[in-house]
């Protein structure tokens, strides 16, 4: 494991020993969650400004430390994101394909019964494909960490609304996504 991924990983280590002991006083438990929402890429790529949106999902598992933390792990899917450019009269197209697992915390801010404002952070363990008219060019993988904020309206008594947004770090360009999804607790 490199000196930059264990660097990430520590704040996790550090959040989980500080949580355990919070847990044994309050509602802790399993959880598990879905969303689906935008993502969107501004990338050079090859001599190519690459600005495009599309439909990202993140499934998520995680462990409630009582009210205001949790640790969970995750997939998050970014789909492709496809561009076309026109260079000395021939069309030249690019994609480029991302996902990778998450490993990282929340913390929450009730303000309510039924609403909770959080913030969640970690590291990001991807990879990414990138094509030029349908030949590969580049396959890439790196950790960097990611970081976000939400809201989550509980609509019934194990089930949640989240909204969120988030920012992926991809080496030397960023992802943004923002998502509504469900979580489920058990």
């Amino acid at each position: 494991m490199t000196l930059r991924r264990k660097a990430l990983l520590l704040p996790v280590a550090a959040l989980a020993a500080f949580a355990v002991p919070l847990a044994a006083n309050a509602d802790s438990g399993f959880y598990i969650g879905g969303s689906v929402g935008s993502a969107t890429l501004e990338e050079d790529f090859d001599g190519f400004s690459l600005d495009a949106d599309n439909t990202a999902y993140r499934l998520v598992a995680g462990w409630q430390l009582g009210d205001l933390l949790s640790l969970e792990a995750g997939y998050n899917n970014f789909g492709s994101f496809d561009d076309s450019f026109t260079v000395g009269g021939e069309p030249v197209d690019v994609r480029i394909d991302a996902d990778g697992w998450m490993l990282g915390g929340t913390a929450s801010l009730p303000l309510g019964p039924a609403l909770s404002l959080y913030g969640r952070a970690g590291a990001f363990i991807w990879d990414a494909d990138a094509e030029v008219n349908s030949i590969i060019e580049g396959r890439t993988d790196d950790t960097n960490p990611y970081y976000g904020a939400g809201a989550k309206v509980a609509i019934g008594k194990r089930l949640d609304l989240i909204g969120d947004w988030t920012r992926y770090e991809l080496d030397t360009t960023e992802s943004d996504v923002i998502s509504l999804g469900f979580t489920l607790r058990f």
